[in-house]
């Protein structure tokens, strides 16, 4: 089963995405915070993660410089 890793502030938009993604098979983990999300893709890499650019803590485009560094 592939894992997608749903990062997003709003929990209404997080909790659609979650509810379809699940619906159709996939596993899914949401995350609200962008400095969350490293150590998390570290530990537990997902196949895909979708993440807003807006974020507290560490907004989307460091989140993705953070993690193509490894």
């Amino acid at each position: 089963m592939s894992h997608i890793l749903i990062v997003e502030d709003e929990a209404k938009i997080g909790e659609v995405l979650r509810d379809y993604l699940e619906r159709d098979g996939y596993r899914v983990t949401c995350l609200e915070r962008g400095d969350t999300v490293i150590p998390m893709v570290k530990e537990s890499p997902p196949d895909l993660i979708l993440l807003d650019i807006m974020l507290p803590g560490m907004d989307g485009l460091e989140v993705c410089s953070g993690v193509r560094k490894f």
